[in-house]
């Protein structure tokens, strides 16, 4: 049958266009990528076709096509190189949707961020992951040519662009006649490539970069020709690359290269990963684990609806791609694959969500992966400080998340503290609790949401005074880090801006008959306070706890501290109401002022609350009247002053 259609000019979705011109003037120096790109695309399409096939063999078409390759070929008359595969090719909705768009979420906000120096946005690129569009780095336009098994002869795509002539941005699509199924890639090669049209450079591009991948790679045997004193093709096939699984091997006879080369394919990532674990486990459940932690974080980490996860094998037949159940959700930026001698073939998502198999897989993965950093942070410090900067807040979420192993997660985790006063998250809690000073039973923490508040808190006076390290806490996620981590090695984490404050051994005798003293000297003023702010307020009490501000606000002992009842109300949730405690400081002249004020009293008092709502980083609930008051004192004392 002879398919007789109408070609088709689309343009390409705006993003696309910009990729595209990223590849050309960005990835230049790293030009060899295209070929590493497209074969672990061809990979994936032929390992997709084996799973398919699982389920309906008649995608093989009969039969006679069953051992699925790769084949790399050049002509040097015609000035291009193909890359073939014999895999599950794609119809043309498929085709515009894989190759005319970048149907990933986030895709928008990523290309903000660029910023047209070159080499931070060939860094942000490899994060994105450039697959297809790497063709362009070398190549000016680009031909494709593929059939989806299963379609008839006749349904073949033929999708064309070329971004050397007057057409950039635009490609077009005509239906096309294809015997085989799969698809072919023909890339047209800009001036200045003819390097590539040469079979000993192809070979050894696909040898470093391509040696791992499963499937044969193929191309033409060449010999020798004495009489034209130039390589000869002949009509023989050879296989370029090990086609083994590289996770099966022994780990002995793994370069520390080839472990890279194979996670920048499972990982669609052009940097090296930042460490790895390969290991065989044998037991209730058998299965080969290769697990990488990526050097950078993947543009879409944040995204609730990117699928993470890792590639899920049996018995070497890909089974799936982002095998979310194989790994926690906190450690959604490993990379990898795992191999399981146990699952059955036709394993669905449905089925992995269930398996006694897979928990134990998960759990293995895991207390894996949360070695592999343990052994960054006590022997690769460089290392494992890079890693925190970018997946810090991600780990933060295990403690929440995953019960059994909060302890070791704990000890992973980075904080900033008055230790240091930098904002950079360096010290564990394990370097806390070495610091402790002779006496002191808790960690003591201050949340806020931006580090300058957390670090200029009025709560940290007293701690300053004395000497006590205080973690400053100022992520979001600390929040959530804090309400499920309650002890660590025996040692009670303690909130400065909640409850009473009791130092214990770390106040002499002398201090707490003054404190004593002070709050029944002032239980007047304190009284007519609570009076004067009403609602406002649950008590206001004499504080030792400052020692250069006026007053602070504090949340009772088993209330939710202001904080986090601000970061439930900007995700639209509803915080549980309660008032805040006012502390004021006895020794401060503006309380001293307020014992003997008499006319101006309640606004006094109001301003004071004012303050220290501004202070611990909170929201005026009547901004005019604050002003207005602050104006109305001062006019007054300037009255005064001038009386």
């Amino acid at each position: 049958m002879t398919v007789t259609t109408t070609r088709e000019t689309l343009g390409f979705q705006a993003e696309v266009k910009q990729l595209l011109q990223l590849m050309i003037h960005s990835l230049y120096s790293n030009r060899e990528i295209f070929l590493r790109e497209l074969i672990s695309n061809a990979s994936d399409a032929c390992d997709k076709l084996r799973f398919e096939a699982l389920h309906n063999a008649a995608l093989y078409e009969g039969g006679g096509d069953t051992e699925l390759k790769i084949r790399v070929s050049y002509d040097a008359a015609a000035r291009t190189v193909s890359i073939a595969d014999n895999g599950i090719g794609m119809s043309r909705d498929e085709v515009i949707q894989n190759l005319g768009t970048i149907a990933k979420s986030g895709t928008r906000e990523f290309f903000s961020r660029l910023s047209g120096d070159q080499q931070k946005d060939a860094h942000l690129i490899g994060q994105f992951g450039v697959g297809f569009y790497s063709s362009f780095i070398v190549a000016d336009k680009v031909t494709v040519e593929t059939r989806r098994a299963g379609e008839q002869p006749g349904q073949g795509v033929r999708w064309e662009c070329n971004m050397g002539g007057g057409e950039d941005g635009m490609y077009s699509v005509e239906m096309i006649d294809r015997p085989a199924r799969g698809t072919e890639i023909v890339l047209h090669l800009r001036d200045g490539e003819d390097d590539l049209l040469a079979g000993y450079k192809l070979r050894a591009i696909v040898r470093k970069y391509s040696d791992h991948i499963l499937q044969p790679i193929v191309m033409q045997k060449e010999e020798w020709d004495a009489e034209a004193k130039a390589q000869k093709v002949i009509a023989e096939d050879e296989t370029v690359n090990q086609a083994s699984a590289l996770w099966a091997r022994a780990k002995s006879e793994i370069i520390d290269d080839e472990y890279r080369e194979f996670y920048k394919h499972v990982g669609h990532d052009y940097e090296d990963p930042l460490a790895w674990s390969h290991a065989r486990v044998e037991g209730r459940s058998e299965y080969t684990q290769l697990l990488y932690v990526p050097a950078h974080a993947p543009f879409d980490l944040w995204d609730r609806n990117a699928r993470h996860g890792i590639k899920l094998y049996v018995r070497r037949v890909f089974i799936m791609d982002d095998a979310e159940q194989l790994m926690p959700h906190y450690l959604r930026f490993v990379r990898g694959i795992v191999d399981s001698n146990d699952l059955p073939l036709n394993v669905s998502r449905e089925i992995l969500q269930e398996s006694k198999d897979i928990e134990a897989i998960r759990a293995g993965c895991t207390k894996k992966v949360l070695g592999l950093l343990e052994e960054l942070a006590e022997n690769q410090q460089d290392k494992y400080t890079k890693f925190w900067g970018e997946f810090g807040r991600a780990l933060k979420e295990g403690i929440g998340e995953d019960h059994a192993n909060k302890e070791k997660i704990a000890a992973l985790l980075r904080f900033a503290s008055t230790h240091a006063g930098t904002a950079e998250e360096s010290v564990s809690l394990a370097e806390y609790l070495a610091r402790m000073k002779e006496g002191q039973d808790k960690i003591y923490f201050v949340t806020a949401d931006s580090f300058n508040a957390a670090k200029n808190s009025p709560h940290l006076e007293i701690f300053r005074k004395k000497g006590i390290e205080v973690l400053l806490l100022s992520d979001r996620v600390d929040e959530w880090v804090i309400g499920n981590l309650s002890e660590f090695k025996g040692k009670s984490l303690a909130s400065v801006a909640k409850g009473g404050l009791d130092l214990g051994s770390l106040e002499d005798a002398a201090e707490k008959q003054e404190q004593a003293q002070e709050a029944g000297e002032f239980k007047e003023l304190t009284d007519k306070i609570a009076k004067a702010l009403g609602e406002r307020v649950k008590e206001v009490r004499v504080t030792h706890r400052l020692t250069e501000s006026p007053a602070c606000l504090v949340a009772d002992e088993h209330d939710i501290g202001g904080n986090l009842a601000r970061l439930l109300k900007a995700a639209g949730q509803q915080a549980p109401v309660s008032k805040p405690i006012l502390e004021i400081n006895p020794k401060h002249p503006v309380v001293l002022r307020l014992k003997y004020e008499e006319k101006h009293f309640d606004d006094w008092a109001a301003v004071l609350f004012d303050q220290s709502m501004l202070a611990e980083g909170g929201q005026l609930d009547d901004p005019a009247s604050f002003v207005r008051r602050i104006n109305q004192l001062m006019l007054e004392m300037g009255g005064a002053a001038a009386g």
